[in-house]
């Protein structure tokens, strides 16, 4: 019996099994440089763009800058308060004076706020309010004086057994107020767009202004050229054109050429034929 040949490889082919192994190991180091190790190193792909912080940059540089706004007076030729004369505050328990008392004491105090001590149509003494403003762990006598005209706000202190004014201030008539801390904020309608917020803060002998800042509330003042034009209304009916009056017939001269009427064109479009009845036998 004839020996069997082996197959003939061509030249450069590749076994099957060489190919089949390539394979796996070109997969296994897909997997193994594909897959980061933890705490290593991985690529992210290119690094995003640093973008600088915007700077200002003036228009019109050659043109003068306005001046900052003027920082609010904090009262250095201002005298040091003086105590409500001829009042004592019994066991200074500053809770247990009586307002309208220590307000009718008060040589500060005006003649309309007097008035509003007792009855007087739209006058008020609001019920005190006691808050810590000077830091000290005691608390200050807070009250507002409602008169026809002005609204005034008072804030008294207690230095051994004798009330201290700090802060007198004339506010709007629907201002409101809040504590932060130990500072006083008073919050103003200013106008029917913005309110005014103004910051006092202990300084050691008074309750002195530190900052006022003006802020937009609620819907923004109307713009643009329609502002105070009266509201849009129903519209008004049309009347009719006139119809125009018949002209006098025109008058001739008398040796004028009247010209004769022409006659009427005949019609391009074919009439119907007439059918006459036919006659009875």
């Amino acid at each position: 019996m004839a020996a069997t040949r082996a197959p003939r490889r061509r030249p450069g082919a590749v076994p099957v099994a060489t190919l089949a192994g390539l394979v796996v190991v070109l997969a296994l180091a897909a997997l193994a440089f594909g897959r980061a190790t933890p705490g290593g190193l991985s690529d992210q792909g290119p690094a995003q763009a640093v973008t600088p912080p915007p700077v200002t940059r003036a228009l019109w540089p050659q043109l003068p800058t306005s001046p900052p706004p003027a920082t609010p007076a904090t009262g250095v030729a201002q005298e040091p308060p003086q105590p409500v004369p001829d009042l004592t505050v019994p066991g200074r328990d500053i809770t247990a004076v009586d307002v309208r008392t220590v307000l009718a004491k008060d040589p500060k105090v005006s003649l309309e706020e007097r008035q509003a001590l007792g009855s007087c149509a739209g006058c008020e003494v609001r019920a005190p309010e006691f808050r810590d403003l000077t830091g000290d762990g005691q608390p200050e006598l807070i009250t507002v004086v409602t008169t026809p005209g002005p609204v005034v706000l008072h804030v008294y202190t207690l230095v051994e057994d004798r009330l201290l004014p700090v802060l007198r201030v004339q506010v709007q008539p629907m201002f409101n107020a809040a504590t932060i801390g130990t500072d006083l904020w008073l919050f103003e309608p200013t106008s029917a767009y913005v309110r005014t917020s103004s910051h006092y803060q202990w300084d050691g002998t008074r309750l002195a202004l530190k900052d006022r800042l003006d802020e937009g509330v609620g819907v923004l003042p109307p713009t643009g050229t329609d502002t105070g034009r009266p509201a849009a209304t129903a519209a008004e009916p049309v009347p009719p054109p006139a119809r125009p009056t018949p002209s006098a017939p025109k008058k001739t001269a008398p040796d004028a050429v009247v010209p004769a009427p022409r006659p009427a064109r005949p019609s391009s479009e074919p009439t119907a034929p007439v059918v006459l009845p036919e006659a009875k036998r």
